[in-house]
């Protein structure tokens, strides 16, 4: 008799409720164990199917694919009324039909592995009602090659035994044997230590004598190590609320819910060893091969009078390069296109140009805007000429084969930006081209990052937040954009040495703190974890058979089971690729969104020929704007930081913008490249070049490795590598493959001697290109996205009325980002004013005829007010005229428009203040106004005349039934509160305006820049708005409160110490300073804790005063600039003008300025950073 033993009921972490069993380490257990197979098992799903077989297949034992289905009690589109208590079978109706049972299936063949997956997908798309569900009639219909169970006590025939229908459990055991055939149904036994276990097994053993079927012994296996029950039981608490120590919740009976040796499981079962024998039998007959070795694309529908698809893909391209270069190409252009043609053929790829130049050409064709290519896409010269991209690569030297490997036969990969709005709508043309069965998004899956998992650790203990804040905010900070892992916090790792370093305090507290030790042990058990899963932003797959014949399908949303949910693959994204299938990215980028309603507006109202597309690359005041680092709103370069950097750099053509956007990260930031860059482009220093020669690939990056092309060109130079093989050292670099590396080295070293550059020299660059991976940026990427970025620059430099409307309507509801955007077109001299009835339109509008510059609040934008409703009042308004009074427009406005509520949210925020109406006034009579108006037309409609109507018409003294409007007003700071009520945002004033430069005197940040700062004490000041006050679980007060100031806000939180010392001080619309905590939590807004609380005294009394930062100097040009402000501007704040090395010189009385005056044409002038108050 053999003693191993065989796990075919598993749940892994992809058993989103309750698994958590990582799929590495399950795997290994059963390696160690010596254990022939393991079988993979989650509910109701096959997410984790692929990683699960490649890490079997990678430790050398044989994966055996199933799935544990959610099976209805009759048909799969029965929906049971749920009476009573949830368990774990969703509960049941008053005559005890479950919602769904358990039915563990197992592919024996590859048929049976095919037939998982249409089981699977089915479960979604056809039974899903809490749960995806199959039922008795799927199974009949896909049971070949398929091995299946009885299941655990949640299936129905342990169900039927427990409500003491031992008949029907027969039944219902031989309706499974009928449909699977008598050696491919189980009755599965399992022995957790459950009484209801226990009580049913003999029932089982003598059901399985009664219709002679195997007996096959399982452990409901849900996490690694009996050690593992804690974190197990955590995981459940995080996914259900729960705290751990809460008596009526979801949990588990017992520990024994883990991977047991073969050992233990024999021992359990040594009186019915079949039972354990028999999974060994199912592991040698379970033989799935699923490959990834073959290109699965979908067929292209070609025209008639070509012969295939190549020869349609030649015809495009060169038809294509004769409109993007002239009939006469030259001979550069005619071999680089030869030759991409030849490669992208033999690797059997022209489908795949086919397929994309199609989707583009859709786009385009229909008005979509389209990103000018992303990634390593732009390198490729055959996707300029099909227009898929728009950057010519010869003449910025970007390389194909960073696209596509001659020597390295892989997928391409372009990537498309779409404007984000009509993301749906390209892939519902992919779904109609090639089939709805042909074309889904891609699931993705977020687990338990390091510092959540900590907080989570510390709320399911039943600790007050404030401990696993404290224990988080020991943790390391990201590096370069990473999260350091528990496990690198405290045992050291070269790859996580800085965190190692930076993890000293957590150490020592966890050394010393029981409660900070337990926190971190259950927190190590959940990191990493799946947390949930939801949809790819990005990624689409095209199947050429129906996509349920190579993966499994399920409809994700709110709705899963309606047929409006999209369609989402089970598989991630790595998965999906490996199987060989087209996987593309359609991203939906709003910027795009932005430069399409700019020109839009532009040609509306300014330039009807305007084509962004077409504007020069070279133009100066795009330059300009970029080297004073005005730059909010500019894609790519709006950060603090990366101003400061075009400030430094100051850009002078379109190579520099890209160069700055491959810089600003945090690989070339650490070793000051930008800075150097930066000095060597304005001659500040010499370029160090390695060697004379290096001139020839480097100088436009002034001897600097900037790029991955850069070091592929230098392999080329210096080692003679071709394209190709200079790739592969990119990768390798990438990867950071020891093997690969030194294979490299020896290749290359041995290249540059025979090349004449000596082996020393060879030694010293390869030392340099092995860090290279940390720092150097695709330069395709670079130039795609320079691209959009110069775009949006040129658009702020020469339409920034237009260009700051369509920012702001593209955040419209994001508060934050559009306080942002308004204090910046403030900052440019913009005005921005209420929404208006006459002047407004939907969106944000831009009014600049006769010079003027004024963006007008949008009409949708105010609360209560829907788009719908906007668009009728705009109908009538723009086929009739604009409305002259309240009356007029109560009059004409359609009647569905006329809706009291949204009236009045859009007196309050402003919208008839042009006809002079005071908003009191009218907020207490529209709504008699419009009923009377609503009688009248209905009067009208049947025609009966009003004699009041009669009179007046004829009436020369002015006379009016119409209601009169009050002449009343609210107060300032009631109108204010008003304001925000309704736009989210102050319009026609601020509460902090006239004091924010004193106010500003008091603090160490800004609201905004707190962005920037790492978590810390700060000072911050603004208008306290949103004040809520509460009790905590132990009785104590707490508050919390929103502050503002002129261009952003944040969340402070009082806790009851603070509050009990400053709690007097707290009332909604005072201007107060707040010293305290910034805190800052992984995707998650930035919040304050409060320590102390202050209510500044005599702001207004205070002088602001004026500094100009000129880090160049002064010229002449901006000397003359500044004497005319002053001259035009006069008033009582000092200037001071700030140059390079710190020297501040006062321009004394005779330079005092009005700032508020004289604060926009400063900016205009010099650059919104450039001009600072205090």
């Amino acid at each position: 008799m053999s003693s191993s033993f065989t796990h075919l009921h598993v749940h892994t972490e992809y058993s989103m409720l309750d698994g958590a069993a990582r799929l590495d380490a399950l795997v290994k257990k059963a390696v160690e164990d010596g254990q022939p197979a393991l079988g993979i098992t989650d509910h109701g799903n096959m997410y984790g199917v692929i990683e699960f077989y490649k890490e079997c297949k990678k430790q050398g034992i044989k994966p055996i694919i199933g799935t544990e289905a959610y099976m209805a009690h009759d048909h799969r589109t029965e929906r049971i009324p749920r009476r009573g208590r949830m368990d774990d079978n969703g509960g049941s109706d008053e005559g005890g039909r479950k919602q769904y049972y358990h039915l563990t299936l197992l592919a024996e063949t590859n048929e049976g592995y095919r037939n998982l997956i249409q089981l699977s997908s089915l479960a979604f798309l056809e039974g899903y009602h809490y749960k995806p569900r199959v039922d008795w009639e799927l199974l009949e219909r896909y049971s070949s090659g398929l091995i299946a169970t009885t299941g655990c006590l949640g299936g129905h025939v342990l169900q039927s035994l427990l409500n003491g229908d031992e008949k029907g459990a027969i039944q219902k055991a031989g309706r499974l044997q009928e449909i699977f055939g008598k050696d491919n149904l189980f009755v599965e036994l399992q022995d957790h230590g459950i009484a209801n276990q226990r009580l049913t097994n003999p029932k089982l053993v003598e059901i399985a004598r009664t219709i002679g079927a195997p007996l096959l012994a399982t452990n409901d296996s849900h996490y690694v190590n009996k050690s593992d029950h804690e974190a197990h039981d955590a995981l459940l608490c995080v996914q259900t609320g729960a705290l751990m120590r809460d008596q009526d919740r979801f949990r588990f009976d017992g520990h024994e819910h883990y991977l047991k040796t073969s050992a233990e499981m024999r021992d359990i079962w040594s009186e019915l060893p079949d039972s354990c024998d028999n999974t060994l039998w199912v592991a040698e007959r379970a033989n799935v091969d699923i490959s990834f070795d073959e290109t699965h694309l979908p067929d292209f529908p070609i025209p008639s009078t070509y012969k295939d698809e190549a020869a349609y893909l030649s015809y495009l391209t060169w038809e294509g390069a004769k409109e993007r270069w002239g009939e006469n190409l030259s001979s550069e252009q005619v071999e680089r296109i030869a030759f991409e043609l030849k490669v992208i053929s033999d690797m059997g790829f022209n489908a795949y140009f086919l397929i994309v130049w199609d989707l583009i050409r859709y786009a385009r064709g229909e008005g979509i805007r389209v990103g000018p290519g992303r990634g390593s896409a732009a390198g490729c010269a055959v996707a300029y000429c099909l227009r898929i991209t728009d950057l010519d690569p010869l003449k910025y030297d970007l390389l194909f084969e960073r696209f596509l490997n001659p020597s390295r036969v892989s997928m391409p990969d372009i990537d498309m930006d779409f404007d984000s709005r009509y993301r749906d709508q390209m892939i519902r043309y992919a779904a109609d081209k090639y089939g709805r069965d042909h074309v889904a998004q891609i699931i993705t899956f977020a687990t338990i990052k390091a510092r959540n998992a900590v907080r989570d650790a510390a709320r399911v203990l039943g600790f007050e937040y404030g401990v696993g804040d404290r224990i988080a905010k020991l943790m390391p900070a990201l590096q370069q954009g990473r999260d350091t892992p528990l496990a690198a916090c405290f045992e050291f790792d070269a790859e996580h040495a800085d965190g190692y370093r930076e993890a000293q305090g957590l150490r020592d507290l966890v050394a010393i703190d029981e409660t900070a030790s337990k926190v971190v042990e259950v927190a190590r058990g959940l990191e990493g974890l799946k947390r949930s899963d939801g949809i790819h932003a990005a990624a689409v797959v095209i199947t050429g058979k129906p996509l349920t014949d190579y993966l499994p399908i399920q409809r994700k949303g709110s709705d899963a089971s309606g047929e409006e949910a999209p369609i989402v693959t089970q598989y991630e994204m790595h998965a999906v690729e490996s199987l060989g299938l087209l996987k593309m990215d359609f991203l939906g980028l709003r910027n795009l969104d932005v430069i399409s309603d700019a020109v839009e507006m532009i040609r509306e109202q300014t330039d009807p020929e305007f084509d962004i597309d077409k504007i020069s690359l070279e133009d100066q005041e795009t330059f300009d704007l970029l080297s004073r680092g005005d730059t909010i709103g500019v894609f790519q370069l709006e950060s603090p930081p990366m101003q400061q950097l075009l400030r430094l750099m100051k850009p002078t053509e379109f190579g520099d913008v890209c160069a700055v956007i491959a810089l600003y990260r945090p690989g070339p930031m650490s070793t000051k490249m930008h800075t150097r860059y930066a000095k060597y482009k304005n001659n500040l220093e010499k370029p160090d070049y390695f060697h004379e020669d290096a001139k020839a690939v480097l100088h436009d990056t002034y001897g600097l490795m900037v790029y991955q092309e850069s070091m592929m060109r230098v392999a080329q130079k210096f080692a003679g590598y071709d394209l190709a093989q200079a790739d592969n050292l990119r990768k390798a670099c990438g990867k950071k493959d020891p093997r690969a590396m030194a294979a490299e080295e020896g290749s290359f070293v041995d290249g540059c001697e025979k090349k004449g550059y000596g082996r020393e020299l060879g030694q010293e660059l390869f030392d340099i290109i092995r860090g290279f991976a940390d720092y150097a940026f695709n330069k395709s990427h670079a130039f795609g996205y320079g691209l959009i970025a110069y775009q949006t620059a040129y658009l702020k430099a020469h339409y920034p009325v237009e260009y700051s409307a369509c920012l702001l309507s593209s955040v419209k509801g994001n508060y934050d980002k559009a306080a942002v955007h308004l204090a910046d077109a403030r900052a440019m001299g913009i005005t921005v004013s209420n929404p208006d009835i006459n002047a407004g339109r939907s969106d944000f509008a831009a009014i600049t005829a006769n010079g003027e510059k004024r963006i007008v609040f949008a009409l949708s934008g105010v609360r209560n007010v829907g788009e719908g409703l906007v668009a009728q009042m705009l109908q009538e308004r723009d086929a009739n005229g604009p409305y002259e009074s309240f009356h007029d427009f109560a009059r004409r406005a359609p009647e569905q428009a006329l809706n009291k509520r949204a009236i009045e949210s859009l007196i309050k925020a402003g919208a008839f203040d042009s006809f002079g109406h005071p908003r009191r006034g009218l907020l207490m009579v529209h709504e008699s106004i419009i009923d009377a108006a609503l009688v009248k037309r209905r009067e009208e409609e049947k025609g009966v005349m009003s004699l009041f109507g009669e009179m007046e018409a004829a009436s020369d003294s002015g006379w009016s039934s119409e209601t009169q409007i009050p002449d009343l007003h609210f107060t300032k700071p009631d109108q204010l509160r008003n304001e925000k009520d309704m736009l989210g945002l102050y319009i026609s004033d601020h509460p902090l305006r006239g004091v924010e430069f004193a106010l500003r005197r008091l603090v160490t940040s800004t609201i905004r820049d707190l962005e920037n700062l790492e978590p810390g004490q700060v000072t911050i000041g603004g208008v306290m708005t949103s004040l809520s006050r509460r009790f905590t679980k132990k009785g104590d007060q707490m508050a919390t409160f929103v502050l503002e100031d002129m261009d952003g806000s944040v969340e402070v939180t009082v806790f009851s110490k603070t509050l009990t010392e400053y709690g007097h001080l707290l009332v909604d619309d005072q201007i107060i300073t707040v010293a305290g905590r910034l805190n800052k939590r992984d995707d998650q807004p930035a919040s304050f804790s409060a320590q102390r609380i202050s209510v500044p005294e005599n702001l207004d009394a205070r002088i602001p005063e004026i500094i100009i930062s000129l880090p160049t100097g002064f010229t002449p040009e901006k000397l003359e600039k500044l004497k005319a402000i002053i001259a035009e501007f006069p008033g009582p704040s000092p200037c001071k003008v700030k140059l390079t090395g710190g020297k501040v010189f006062d321009l004394g009385d005779t330079g005092r300025l009005d700032f508020e005056k004289a604060l926009a044409p400063l900016r205009l002038t010099f650059g919104s950073n450039a001009v600072k108050i205090i």
